[in-house]
């Protein structure tokens, strides 16, 4: 207020930089980065389908999971609106900032064993890094069989289309 007992206008030339910030700048409230307000959380189940996705690409690895589970999976694939269970033969154990990986393959005869383990850790890790942002500390695998050229697969092409 002035003397006489009006309001003063602000002056347009002076620096309102100090006032807060300007039209355009984004308000910054709380404190800290914005990627560290909260808490992530992620399932076991989530990374199991990547490490199952992961593992399947990997050249000699013939299918995922015992005989018996692929057994179990090849009649819940039968049932109408059932799909192929990307987590079979994978079992994960995620905590805050680390995962650990326990997968079931059977591999193709004629492939390096030795060759296609180190491929499928390679590629899971990888994959499971990257989209989780988890740390892989191991990847255990257990070769449960070897799928032979004139073995018939357990899991039959369906007749319904």
């Amino acid at each position: 207020m002035t003397e006489g007992g009006s309001v003063r206008a602000p002056d347009p030339e002076k620096n309102l930089s100090d006032t807060g910030p300007r039209k355009g700048q984004g308000a910054r409230r709380g404190g800290g980065d914005a990627a560290t307000r909260g808490r992530t959380t992620i399932a076991d189940g989530v990374v199991e389908k990547i490490a199952g996705l992961a593992a399947r690409d990997v050249l000699g690895v013939h299918t995922m999971g015992s005989g018996l589970s692929r057994t179990f999976g090849a009649v819940r694939d039968r049932v109408p609106g059932g799909s192929k269970s990307a987590t079979r033969g994978v079992k994960a154990e995620v905590g805050e900032v680390q995962t650990a990986l326990d997968l079931e393959i059977v591999v193709d005869y004629g492939v390096s064993i030795a060759d296609v383990a180190r491929d499928v850790r390679e590629n899971v890790i990888a994959a499971v890094e990257r989209m989780t942002g988890l740390e892989v500390v191991e990847v255990n695998i257990a070769v449960s069989d070897v799928k032979l050229p004139e073995e018939e697969d357990e899991e039959p092409e369906t007749r319904l289309q």
